[in-house]
């Protein structure tokens, strides 16, 4: 299951990171409201834990957005403002849980816990796109049509997982770079198009038909071949 953490207390952040760590989740942080809403809508977080109180743009307005984006992934909004009001206005905005510092481990945990059963157990062990089949525990690469099928290296298999997310929106460099090297990465243009390449040759190699396009100027996206 993966994470994502938006949350301008950084030692909080950091702390929430090293528990569901430890708890075996896959998770990311980001420290402002911005950053939370990019992040958020490459649609590959299972659950979002979202402050309300950020820097740049608000919880409200974080949650706002990535609904409007048709972003299913479970919101938890965690904050300081326990008043009725608020609660009732991030579950109106499509808030699927509420949940007020400060709080214990257990809850958290728990209330993830219950995050995942109301969604159906989200987590997928497979993404398929076209005739493109990733197996996310073992990062293999496959085709519908094919008996052929490769092991993708961790960064190619982060890679096809963001854009078979994505399916046919186009994914910018930039929301690459972020993503796959991280926010303070000196990663640039040139890792993206050896990345992807690199992912080329081996859908070419397992017989998918459904390819990685390049949109000038703007970024990637998959595409069905006839």
């Amino acid at each position: 299951m993966r994470i994502l953490i938006v949350e301008d207390e950084k030692n909080l952040a950091d702390a929430l990171c090293q528990i569901l760590t430890e708890q075996k989740y896959m998770v990311d942080a980001v420290y402002n409201g911005k950053d939370g809403y990019d992040y958020g809508k490459s649609g590959i977080y299972d659950i979002i834990i979202l402050d309300i109180m950020l820097p740049y743009m608000d919880g409200f307005e974080v949650l706002s957005k990535l609904r409007s984006d048709k972003i299913n992934s479970a919101i938890m909004l965690l904050t300081a403002k326990d008043g009725v009001s608020d609660k009732v206005k991030g579950l109106d905005l499509g808030a699927d849980d509420y949940m007020t510092k400060p709080f214990s481990t257990e809850e958290l945990l728990a209330r993830i816990r219950m995050l995942s059963r109301r969604k159906g157990e989200i987590v997928l062990n497979t993404m398929e796109y076209g005739d493109i089949i990733l197996n996310i525990d073992t990062s293999e690469l496959s085709c519908v049509s094919s008996d052929k099928s490769v092991r993708l290296i961790y960064k190619e298999a982060k890679l096809l997982e963001l854009l078979l997310a994505r399916a046919e929106i186009i994914t910018p460099k930039d929301d690459i770079i972020v993503k796959i090297w991280g926010y303070d990465s000196n990663a640039g243009d040139n890792n993206v198009e050896a990345y992807i390449s690199f992912l080329r040759k081996k859908l070419n190699f397992v017989g998918c038909k459904t390819e990685i396009i390049s949109i000038k100027k703007l970024g990637y996206r998959l595409a069905k071949r006839d």
